[in-house]
């Protein structure tokens, strides 16, 4: 059984914010630091990304993918990887618990990869804790700022990293 690396961030919104911002793959990259292009290809019968092709530049790893996504209730997604160039595991999932009758959310981030060429695994373990830690900072600060926040928001930060 592969190994995998979580952590959990608290978000002053709803849970139902929170996912509203998680489903919209269109606007990845304006928030997420590895996620240079998403493009939704498939939907399940209620409108959700069934299937989505993204392009990811984390570092260590880059690569142009497609993700499957189960969508569990509406505090629950998880996806597994369908196709790689790099990769021959992305597995993960979201999720959200209610705090404060639903004032805040503490979301959870789970995620597994594996790829083609040799890595120790302290070296994945690591590339996995950097996408995670990234992937919730920006969540929080795209959820905390505002669904109609402007969208340069995330675009300084993802700059200011890069320098």
């Amino acid at each position: 059984m592969a190994e995998h690396t979580s952590s959990s961030i608290t978000i002053e919104a709803a849970p139902a914010e929170v996912m509203g911002v998680i489903a919209d793959f269109d606007r990845y990259p304006e928030w997420t630091g590895e996620v240079k292009e998403a493009e939704v290809l498939d939907e399940d019968d209620q409108g959700r990304a069934a299937q989505v092709r993204l392009l990811l530049d984390a570092g260590a790893i880059k690569d142009d993918h497609t993700l499957a996504y189960t969508w569990t209730g509406s505090n629950e997604v998880s996806w597994s990887l369908v196709k790689s160039q790099m990769l021959r595991a992305l597995d993960g999932s979201y999720r959200l618990a209610s705090l404060d009758d639903g004032a805040r959310t503490e979301v959870t981030y789970q995620l597994t990869v594996d790829v083609k060429i040799p890595m120790l695994g302290m070296i994945k373990r690591k590339a996995e804790k950097v996408i995670i830690d990234r992937a919730l900072a920006g969540l929080k600060k795209r959820v905390e700022s505002g669904p109609a926040g402007p969208a340069d928001a995330a675009g300084p930060s993802d700059e200011a990293k890069k320098l």
